[in-house]
């Protein structure tokens, strides 16, 4: 069986998120989401409400793909979290070349770690590239219309959170 690890806060989950799962879901068997725990970054989302949040959207995709998605937070080194999981590719999503410099550093690094997990970069298509989850919760925090950039299930979410 195949399994890819796609890693990520999801604080909140956007559009571009759910651009590369699309995707993703074609190249593995079982897709995990790892929800990263990362106390550093200060969530807007409660880890139970990223969860939810991804559970909601990927439920209609696993169910019209026939891939069965696992959501899974995970609070430890990325490269034991896809050991944990059975992963042996590393799903990463790329937005424009300043994000490949970062993830280049991290493969690097996840080799030494363990070099039998593979990474695998999906840019995201063109009208998702500039959507980071730190600028909706920006624009959303501001009475800005974020619903071009998430699903609306999660749109609702940030406006009961600024409200």
């Amino acid at each position: 069986m195949r399994i890819g690890l796609y890693p990520g806060t999801f604080d909140p989950i956007t559009l571009g998120h759910v651009d590369i799962i699309g995707r993703a879901v074609a190249l593995v068997d079982r897709l995990v989401i790892g929800v990263a725990i990362n106390r550093d970054k200060n969530p807007l989302f409660t880890l139970e409400e990223r969860v939810a949040m991804i559970k909601d959207e990927c439920h209609r995709l696993s169910r019209e793909t026939g891939t069965e998605i696992v959501v899974h937070p995970f609070e430890n080194l990325l490269i034991d979290c896809a050991q944990e999981v059975g992963a042996q590719t590393i799903i990463r999503g790329l937005r424009a070349v300043a994000d490949f410099e970062y993830e280049y550093q991290m493969v690097g690094m996840n080799r030494m770690l363990d070099s039998s997990i593979e990474t695998v970069f999906l840019m995201a298509e063109a009208r998702y590239q500039a959507i980071a989850s730190r600028l909706v919760k920006e624009i959303a925090r501001l009475k800005g219309d974020v619903s071009s950039f998430v699903p609306p299930a999660v749109n609702a979410r940030l406006t009961e959170k600024f409200t």
